[in-house]
């Protein structure tokens, strides 16, 4: 009987790849799978009557149309200044490639809402850089940034470094030969680029065009800032503003509007997968470093302007931001006078708030990087599994956890609202208004950003060596232990750190689950802007500038001991 008990028991292994099934299920496809069931059905069944009445109201019509309006212009400027930054620093002699590629993507690493603070205090008429040059616009004269023009400014600036990312990937991945052979061929650099290079980008410009739409679509700080000055509203502020107005009393009529949001971005990703198939071009040959194009003597010239291009981007904002932070009372101009470093005291030691909302991000997104680096690291064995069967059902889960990173933060948020609001059964816990159902959301929209480099390390390894410690009379756990999870432990910290530097500045996943006690520094920035307190939002968002760039340099030192392309920035 024992022996029959020991044989019908579940193996370690199955056991193990169920429960991360389970788990990816409950706090990824489940919140969703609520979210379209309130949206869409009522208790006959599927009832798209309040879909429809939702599309027939003039405030969520115009919030649509705003939303993919601002999300198409600035997917496309993303995708072609990002496109030029790649070709540029990736086919020619530029020289100090390393770091214009570290500069190009910081703002990337920027919360949204930080760079919106940043450049409104930039460009407006109280801003001290433009007075001190005495360019600044007339006060009382309306902010240049505050108008759909603005908008679409800045989610570019914004995005563009995605598709930079993307595109320079793309082109570190092709033939030398086929550059090679054009030149031969007697083709001049623009032609080579016309008739080859850009064809052959093709999937990859489609791919940054879609999660540019995609990050633009469920951008809130940006949105935010600039949208409801300029009465240029979309929909993650319009979600948030009924929320917030009405409470969980009106979820059923937030939870179509976050359904319109979502159903957008599933289509914008099943479209951008759709013409990708079609685009796909076989490349024969191995990887090298592209051809270079030597600029001759254009190349100071154009290393000029991307120099140009990179101070306006950040020392323009960045620099406002800072003198922002350091006068008396905003609007004030800066000299030593009105120097102070009062507001820096503030945030970092007299506010309770402040303290408590560095105390609990630090704590949220270390839990959530230190629970999706676990998660990945066995996801990511049984995502190169020998087996057919565990692949998929390995697959089954980071799918999951693909949409829910795909989906629109705000629109997580909604779903995880009505999945946590009532008390968990048997334990009769509630985790809305805490830090948990933070932690939660964060595990649930950002393990794919985690799962990446762990799966990309995991293909690289010889499955012989799981092989000789099973001969060896190793069980499951003691293999992941002792004979994977060293090998692909650089890949999982740095997939930790970008989750970290990810869910330590995020603000449009909590804006709708913090509550006071729970404040993270995205939401605590957010309210001080949005309640007036400019110097001390803008003291706040230069210490997280400061500790961005600090991970960021971190990263870049682990970058030797992780597999090549797991640091974006280094080769």
């Amino acid at each position: 009987m024992t022996s029959l008990t020991a044989r019908l028991a579940p193996k370690p292994e199955t056991l193990s790849l169920g429960v991360l099934v389970l788990a990816a299920t409950a706090i990824c496809g489940l919140p969703l799978l609520l979210l379209f069931k309130i949206g869409l059905t009522d208790d006959t069944g599927f009832a798209p009557a309040a879909l429809m009445e939702a599309l027939q109201s003039r405030s969520v019509l115009r919030a649509l149309r705003n939303s993919l309006e601002s999300s198409l212009l600035s997917a496309i400027c993303a995708t072609i200044l990002g496109t030029a930054l790649a070709l540029i620093i990736g086919l020619t002699d530029v020289r100090a490639k390393g770091i214009l590629v570290f500069l190009i993507l910081l703002p990337m690493m920027i919360p949204p809402h930080v760079t919106a603070i940043a450049w409104i205090q930039a460009l407006g008429p109280a801003s001290p850089v433009l007075r001190w040059l005495g360019i600044a616009p007339e006060l009382g004269s309306t902010h240049p940034l505050y108008s759909r023009e603005g908008l679409v400014l800045l989610l570019t600036l914004q995005h563009s470094p995605l598709v930079f990312l993307l595109v320079r990937a793309a082109l570190r991945s092709f033939p030398r030969e086929l550059s090679e052979a054009a030149r031969v061929s007697g083709a001049g650099a623009m032609r080579m680029i016309w008739r080859i290079t850009l064809p052959l980008l093709a999937p990859s410009l489609l791919a940054g065009l879609a999660l540019s739409f995609v990050a633009a679509l469920g951008n809130f700080g940006i949105n935010a800032l600039l949208g409801i000055p300029a009465r240029y509203t979309t929909l993650p502020v319009l979600v948030w503003r009924r929320l917030a107005s009405f409470g969980p009393d009106v979820l059923p009529n937030v939870a179509v509007i976050s359904v319109i949001l979502a159903l957008v971005a599933l289509a914008a990703i099943a479209l951008q997968s759709l013409l990708q198939r079609r685009m796909r071009a076989s490349l024969i040959g191995l990887p090298q470093d592209p051809l270079a194009i030597s600029l001759g003597r254009y190349r100071v010239t154009v290393e000029a302007l991307l120099w140009a291009f990179i101070a306006a981007v950040l020392l323009l904002p960045a620099t406002s931001l800072l003198a922002t932070a350091l006068v008396k009372t905003y609007g004030l101009p800066l000299n030593w006078s009105t120097l102070t470093l009062d507001n820096f005291a503030e945030v970092l030691w007299r506010q309770s708030v402040t303290l408590r909302a560095f105390a609990n991000s630090s704590l949220v997104a270390g839990l959530a990087a230190a629970a999706i680096a676990g998660i990945s690291i066995y996801l990511g064995y049984f995502l190169s599994h020998r087996r057919y069967r565990h692949r998929q059902a390995a697959g089954l889960a980071a799918g999951q956890a693909e949409i829910a990173f795909a989906v629109p933060g705000i629109v997580m948020s909604i779903a995880f609202i009505l999945a946590f609001i009532r008390p968990l059964p048997v334990l009769n816990v509630s985790l809305y208004g805490t830090l948990w159902i933070i932690f939660i959301a964060y595990v649930s929209c950002f393990l794919a950003v985690g799962l990446k480099p762990v799966a990309a390390a995991f293909l690289q390894i010889d499955r012989s060596l799981e092989e000789a410690a099973q001969v060896a009379g190793a069980g499951f756990r003691r293999r992941v232990h002792v004979v994977f999870a060293p090998l692909v432990a650089p890949a999982a910290a740095s997939g930790a750190i970008l989750v970290f530097l990810t869910a330590y500045n995020e603000v449009t996943v909590s804006a709708l689950l913090w509550s006071t006690g729970s404040e993270t520094i995205g939401t605590t920035i957010f309210n001080y802007e949005d309640g007036g307190y400019t110097t001390l939002a803008a003291a706040m968002s230069a210490v997280v500038v400061v500790a961005t760039i600090g991970i960021m340099l971190a990263m870049n030192r682990l970058a030797r001991r992780v597999p090549a392309g797991t640091i974006p920035w280094r080769d």
